[in-house]
């Protein structure tokens, strides 16, 4: 491995940002920001019926209280 592969992918979105370290820090944050914004506003809202969360069943074996 040369040592323009260290890093991996946050390494390579790093080298290609504009700017000093403060510009790509804050940079940074807002797309961070925005993947949050979208996963909660589309992606989480979509996905949400796909999965078993309101699927719940309850025994009421020999040890439920009468």
């Amino acid at each position: 491995m040369d040592e323009k592969d260290t890093g991996g992918m946050y390494g390579w979105i790093w080298r290609h940002l504009p700017g000093n370290a403060w510009v790509r820090v804050m940079i940074s944050l807002v797309l961070v920001l925005a993947v949050v914004f979208v996963l909660f506003q589309y992606v989480f809202p979509w996905a949400e019926p796909l999965l078993p969360f309101n699927d719940v069943t309850v025994d009421e074996g020999s040890g439920a209280t009468p």
